[in-house]
């Protein structure tokens, strides 16, 4: 067995009540809680950006194709035709998922004593329902016929509560151009996402309204969504239709170009999580320097007989380190299971709450990703074994004789 292995066995297992011993729980008590925190933080980051990014790629798309003379506004101007050589077939390129028409018309709802502006998204029977079920809060999908146009339409909590609206009610929407033109239309569902940029703005209605309105033909929307089925593959895909796909007429976007700030916002989370998990290895790191100095001093005695019997420095150094591994090591195990249980405890009871106006969610979101979780243990104990080397150059400078005679 190596000896240096077997004292450390015996020092570490040690059944007596010394400060050294008291202090060494603290270390791991300390390196414990540290994991913790990295494990909530890195889970619930990662979270809260994908369930963010979720509702807006459900929404909106991952890409949109437009007329390359877009105004890069809410309203669509200038129509493109539906009759692509991509369309409907864009979907069998791989990694793509689905493409829709759309097309967007500002109006003005009016009631009795109220009114508001609105961005009516219009749609056809192609829409997949899919994406927007989950927040379908109430109510059901827009019914199109082959013949005529759905006078139905979806609109948001946000906007049903601040004109106290409900299902089954018919509205008035004017829409202001040449000449002011109204449309009636039944509320059929209402929805809610938490983006209060996209509920308090968007109404969900037939694209045949906007084609009439607009004076556009049949064959005429306003663009193309596509969705796609990995999140990661944006870029590329992105690229590859932008380039290889549609023509010089169009022009293609990510969801990230259509609304950067948001995106922008969620990288903001990436520095806040960085800066959580430097501090809190700089935490362990600390408490793990205080506990080896403290445990060398405690051993000084054994050090210095070790030396007379002809043991190296670097040898009594190893015992150290093991000391100090063996510490991370069970304060890493008892951190990542405290974590772990306080993130599978969130995914099933939601007890730590947010302000949804502020974070988009009304429940601290959970993506536990077990990849990142084992990097970060490998490198927190990489890190602190690292950086303790340099205080175990204390054995070095103890001499056996008074070491043997230190009380």
């Amino acid at each position: 067995m190596n000896l240096e292995f077997f004292i450390t066995k015996r020092i570490a297992f040690s059944n007596n009540q010394t400060f050294s011993s008291f202090i060494i729980k603290i270390a791991i008590v300390a390196v414990a809680l540290s994991m913790t925190v990295m494990v909530i933080t890195t889970s619930m980051v990662n979270g809260f950006q994908k369930e963010i990014s979720r509702k807006t790629f459900d929404f909106l798309g991952h890409l949109h194709i437009k007329s390359f003379d877009s105004n890069r506004s809410y309203e669509d101007i200038n129509p493109i035709d539906i009759r692509q050589n991509f369309y409907p077939h864009l979907d069998t390129i791989e990694g793509i998922r689905n493409i829709q028409p759309f097309a967007n018309k500002p109006g003005i709802i009016k009631i009795t004593n109220d009114f508001e502006g609105i961005i009516l998204k219009g749609i056809d029977s192609s829409f997949n329902w899919n994406n927007f079920k989950p927040y379908l809060i109430d109510g059901r999908p827009i019914v199109f016929a082959d013949s005529v146009k759905s006078n139905e339409v979806i609109v948001s909590q946000i906007t049903a509560k601040r004109l106290h609206l409900g299902l089954g009610d018919r509205i008035l929407i004017y829409f202001i151009q040449e000449k002011v033109r109204q449309r009636k239309l039944e509320i059929v569902g209402i929805y809610k996402t938490g983006l209060e940029e996209y509920d308090e703005k968007f109404a969900l209605f037939d694209i045949r309204h906007v084609q009439k309105l607009n004076g556009w033909n049949e064959h005429q929307i306003g663009g193309f969504e596509v969705f796609i089925d990995d999140v990661n593959d944006l870029d590329r895909l992105s690229e590859l239709v932008y380039y290889d796909v549609i023509g010089e007429n169009l022009y293609s976007q990510s969801a990230k170009q259509v609304n950067p700030n948001l995106f922008e916002w969620l990288k903001l989370h990436d520095m806040n999580e960085r800066v959580i998990l430097a501090l809190m290895i700089i935490v362990a790191i600390i408490n793990m320097i205080t506990a080896l100095l403290i445990l060398i001093l405690e051993r000084t005695n054994m050090i210095g007989i070790m030396k007379a019997m002809g043991a190296g420095n670097w040898s009594i150094r190893k015992i150290f380190l093991y000391n100090a591994g063996f510490i991370i090591g069970v304060g890493l195990l008892v951190g990542n299971a405290l974590g772990l249980l306080i993130c599978y405890a969130q995914l099933k009871f939601e007890f730590i709450k947010l302000p949804e106006s502020s974070y988009y969610l009304s429940v601290a979101p959970i993506d536990i990703s077990f990849p990142h979780i084992i990097i970060l243990n490998i490198l927190t104990l990489v890190v602190c074994l690292f950086v303790l080397v340099i205080p175990s150059y204390l054995v070095s400078t103890i001499d056996p004789i008074k070491a043997i005679r230190f009380k």
